[in-house]
């Protein structure tokens, strides 16, 4: 009898310390893929070649979002304004980095979001592609001004980086400056320095590599020993998977923050050895079959850990597909990868911009939903600030609505957001407000629709129906396709929306102040 009510006890005990253990605010997981488009996922576009089971899973057991768009057109800047809640627009940033690029675009005293769920008791963690700059120091200290690899040979990679992730919000990070596969650096960066540098005389050997026609984008840059351009990915999925381990494991108490990067699917689509030619979509379809099942193993990570009920795991996208990626898909496998929008990776329209986003988080966000809200990168920022209760300052997340309502289901009639802003990497800008759409520029704002040959997007391109128009304006809900200029037919409306373009840049702010 005493054996039996010691044995009780025993177990009484493990439970309250596993309570007690479990962390009382919801873990944090987002997972960021590269140059895909909303067409190349089958829960979003029936017509994909591509199977996409895990991301169909994730959907199904959460909430997907139609109207989710990244801020800009191309990386740096959106993966500025995902981790600041702030348009990149306002630092005055055009292009991306490339190399030894920098320095941080991100400001030492600027918030974000890893900075603000650290202050909330999080240990934050970043693992893959970094791409918002970063600063190399040469012998003497000072930043290596070129990019190329001529600056990849003046860095000292004996100093630290000065303005490294884990100087702005994450207490870990391993991953690359740039894009990891179509770079003058190709070398990984562990905390603030690179382990293992690149060779100062050894370059990215092509002639070892694939050769199809998603094997472009792939500078000629200096390469370390330990970098394979096949195997980056599962390398970031690898260190993801080990933190996660490691946490449970030490610090089963405390919330976590993990932002996973990733490389898929930005060219050159060069899939691991166990993925090529299982898509039966050609290489890229490969790279997205990967890029799918990454996903999943991470989400099977989270359930061995028995942590994936109190974890809120959100996946989406930082552009639209590119160009090369796009013509080919399209020609090769009748698989578009911006169906059913106009654009591509760079254009303002919204093939460009309007992208997959899926929200899981058991018991919390219903299952099997779907939501039409109109929702920028940017929003995560106040959204994850919402759900810590962080009261964010005036100086924080200029950009960014709380979309916590839309999650749980309790968004009242109108929509979180007024308009929503975007830009390309050129700084051209536009602005929506319900079903209205104005682009302060002619043309695609990215991409040039006179190219001809074998890249070239002139075959896309469609007749301007108003050439006269300084700019562009669209109903979406009766054109989605934005096929018909209608700005000299309601100068009212441009009038309307490019005044509050105006006074949002002014102000520099779009959401409200707190």
């Amino acid at each position: 009898m005493r054996h039996h009510y010691l044995s009780c006890l025993a177990l009484l005990l493990a439970f309250v310390a596993t309570c007690t253990a479990a962390p009382s605010k919801p873990n944090i997981v987002v997972i960021l893929a590269d140059d895909l488009g909303f067409g190349d996922v089958s829960c979003y576009n029936p017509q994909s070649k591509v199977a996409t089971p895990h991301l169909d899973k994730l959907a199904k057991q959460g909430m997907r979002f139609t109207d989710a768009h990244s801020p800009s057109t191309v990386c740096t800047p959106t993966r500025y304004s995902l981790l600041t809640g702030r348009m990149a627009f306002r630092t005055g940033f055009r292009g991306v980095f490339v190399g030894v690029g920098g320095p941080n675009m991100i400001e030492k005293e600027r918030l974000t979001l890893g900075g603000m769920l650290q202050q909330r008791g999080y240990t934050t963690a970043m693992f893959g592609k970094w791409h918002i700059g970063l600063t190399f120091l040469d012998k003497n200290g000072q930043r290596v001004p070129r990019s190329n690899n001529e600056g990849v040979r003046q860095v000292d990679y004996s100093r630290a980086i000065p303005d490294a992730p884990i100087h702005r919000g994450f207490d870990h990070f391993y991953g690359t400056a740039c894009c990891p596969t179509t770079d003058w650096l190709y070398a990984y960066i562990d905390g603030d320095r690179i382990p293992v540098p690149p060779s100062m005389t050894k370059t990215r050997d092509r002639d070892k590599l694939p050769s199809h026609p998603y094997a472009n984008d792939c500078r000629g840059g200096l390469i370390a020993p330990n970098f394979d351009l096949e195997e980056v990915d599962l390398v970031f999925l690898e260190k993801s998977q080990a933190f996660l381990r490691n946490h449970v494991k030490n610090h089963p108490d405390k919330p976590f923050f993990l932002f996973h990067s990733m490389q898929a699917v930005h060219l050159p689509s060069f899939a691991a050895d166990q993925f090529k030619g299982k898509s039966g979509a050609g290489p890229h379809g490969d790279f997205i079959h990967q890029m799918d099942w990454t996903v999943g193993q991470l989400m099977k990570t989270l359930d061995e850990l028995k942590i994936a009920d109190n974890t809120l795991v959100i996946f989406c996208s930082d552009n639209g597909p590119e160009v090369p990626t796009v013509i080919a898909m399209r020609r090769d496998h009748n698989h578009d990868g911006a169906r059913p929008w106009r654009g591509v990776k760079r254009d303002q329209w919204e093939g460009g911009h309007r992208t997959p986003l899926i929200v899981r988080w058991p018991g919390k966000v219903k299952a099997g939903t779907t939501s039409d809200e109109p929702l920028s990168l940017t929003d995560l920022f106040a959204t994850s600030a919402a759900i810590v209760d962080y009261d964010l300052p005036n100086n924080a997340a200029e950009d960014s609505f709380d979309m916590l309502p839309v999650l749980l289901g309790k968004q009242g009639d109108e929509p979180v957001r007024p308009y929503l802003l975007q830009q390309t990497m050129s700084l051209a800008m536009s602005i929506r407000v319900g079903d209205w759409k104005y682009l302060d520029h002619k043309g695609s704002g990215g991409n040039n629709y006179n190219r001809a040959g074998p890249w070239g997007m002139k075959p896309y391109a469609l007749p301007e129906k108003d050439p006269d128009a300084p700019g562009q304006l669209y109903n979406l809900k009766n054109d989605p396709g934005e096929t018909t200029n209608l700005y000299s037919k309601h100068p009212e409306i441009v009038k309307r929306l490019k005044g509050l373009l105006e006074k949002s840049k002014a102000e520099g702010r779009s959401a409200p102040k707190r």
